[in-house]
């Protein structure tokens, strides 16, 4: 039986969000937006969670958001870095002593995703070494150029908007992480786990459908959608 893991990101500021509270630790019909996330991985198989939080947050953030809700599975709280690759390595690098097999990597400010999804991402990294969560786009996508002009019609049928989680072999993923340390001019475009296991790693990731309501709050419209869908 595999060992799961997971980092958990709660370390960004949430400047899109235009409130001086970072946007995982605003209120989410009457819990904190991180409650959602630590609360779904809490009832999975998982056993070891780290939550990453904004430096010089840590005390602060296992007081209120660990050990006030009773998550017991978080073994670490640890201080982010500057952009969301140094938060994931923090937090990797904090898991790194637990016996995990598998390890997920997840925005806490998606609150909505679902247990089953987290299960289904570690099912399908216990078979290919890497899977993320990720959904078909519905829209039309089109390009632009440099004047804002359109420049052509991506085909749809072959994109698929990314999510969390992104689960990976836990060493298949650190090893990714750390040879990234060794070249610092190539992080400049990297956004997600992905990008660092398929540059990085030559890990080759599966793409597990996800869920449309598993949304990333990053505006205040986005709050309102996700309570919208928690009360309905």
């Amino acid at each position: 039986m595999s060992r799961w893991g997971a980092v958990i990101l709660a370390g960004g500021h949430g400047r899109r969000m235009g409130t001086k509270t970072p946007k995982q630790f605003l209120s989410l019909c009457g819990k904190p937006v991180i409650w959602y996330s630590l609360k779904a991985f809490s009832d999975t198989e998982a056993e070891d969670l780290v939550l990453v939080v904004p430096a010089g947050e840590a005390a602060f953030c296992r007081a209120e958001y660990v050990e006030k809700y009773g998550f017991t599975k978080v073994k670490a709280v640890v201080e982010g870095g500057r952009e969301r690759y140094d938060s994931v390595y923090a937090g990797l690098l904090a898991l790194r002593d637990s016996p995990c097999d598998y390890a997920a990597v997840h925005d806490g400010a998606r609150p909505l995703v679902s247990p089953e999804l987290i299960t289904r991402t570690f099912r399908d990294a216990e078979k290919y070494g890497g899977a993320a969560a990720a959904v078909p786009v519905k829209d039309t996508i089109r390009r632009a150029d440099a004047a804002q002009f359109s420049a052509g019609t991506l085909p749809r049928r072959e994109l698929w908007a990314m999510q969390t989680p992104q689960s990976f072999r836990f060493s298949l993923l650190l090893g990714a992480y750390e040879e990234m340390q060794h070249h610092p001019e190539k992080k400049t475009d990297i956004t997600d786990d992905v990008m660092v296991a398929e540059e990085f790693g030559k890990i080759r990731v599966l793409l597990t459908r996800g869920e449309y309501r598993n949304l990333k709050i990053t505006t205040a419209e986005d709050l309102a959608a996700a309570e919208a869908y928690l009360r309905m």
